[in-house]
């Protein structure tokens, strides 16, 4: 049985659109009412999500106010990320008995396929950190802080931050792919003391990387979004139709998608 997936770009929309289109559509594709998904997007204006556990007091909120940022809590878990000069992805799908980290994985070979187009170096990380113990420190709170097993790396730097889901059957994951360097702004809207901020700043900054940094130059959202699409379809041997409304990908064998 052949399996689709449709490609869908929202561009620029607000943090509370964007995380109930992705919930939505994991409602949609548990229930057998719409078709899996990989969707690439941005948010208008720049805003802070909240892991699904997350305490929102972490943030402080009139900061982030006096910045224009919105405050949203992901349906998913990790931690706190400052959607800024990134493109975030969802992928949708039904879980097909996968575990949470054969999922990952899955997912990662996808997308590191797709960012090797721009960067062949990228890598996966193989390791994962005691996250019980690392989030009862403060320097957990920002999610670009460390890196968990199967998440994107450029030397050793964090450059694809993911969360994951289970609705029901089907499977949610979402995840920032850095650009550019405004996520590191994060450290200034946490509720925390001065040198602790300092402290994060510098953690985020010397775990992290961009694609602005690795390339030497701007790197338009266009660019990575046609890298991923490529991704996708070269790692899980799919086919890509597009239509005029919206691009659907097609093609895979069920058996595939393990």
């Amino acid at each position: 049985m052949k399996q689709h997936f449709e490609f869908i770009d929202t561009g620029e929309r607000d943090g509370q659109f964007n995380m109930d289109f992705d919930l939505q559509r994991a409602v949609e594709v548990d229930a057998g009412r719409a078709a899996p998904m990989l969707r690439v997007y941005n948010w208008t204006p720049w805003c802070i999500s909240l892991g699904r556990f997350q305490n929102i007091e972490e943030i402080d909120s009139t900061r982030a106010d006096a910045a224009g940022y919105d405050i949203v809590r992901r349906p998913t878990g990790g931690r706190a990320i400052l959607h800024a000069d990134e493109l975030t992805y969802c992928v949708v799908m039904p879980s097909e008995g996968r575990g949470i980290m054969e999922v990952y994985r899955y997912i990662s070979e996808a997308l590191t396929a797709g960012l090797r187009l721009l960067v062949p170096e990228i890598e996966i990380a193989r390791t994962q950190p005691n996250f019980q113990k690392l989030y009862k420190e403060a320097g957990s709170i920002p999610c670009f802080s460390s890196s968990a097993r199967y998440e994107i790396e450029f030397g050793r730097k964090k450059l694809v931050g993911s969360a994951q889901r289970r609705i029901g059957s089907a499977v949610l994951q979402h995840g920032s792919i850095l650009i550019g360097e405004a996520h590191l702004g994060l450290a200034d809207l946490l509720d925390v003391d001065d040198d602790v901020r300092e402290q994060l700043r510098h953690d985020m900054r010397t775990h992290t990387t961009t694609l602005n940094e690795i390339l030497g130059r701007p790197v338009h959202r266009d660019e990575v979004c046609d890298a991923i699409r490529q991704g996708f379809q070269s790692a899980w041997g799919i086919n890509i139709s597009i239509s005029p409304d919206n691009v659907y990908i097609s093609g895979t064998e069920s058996e595939q998608n393990a």
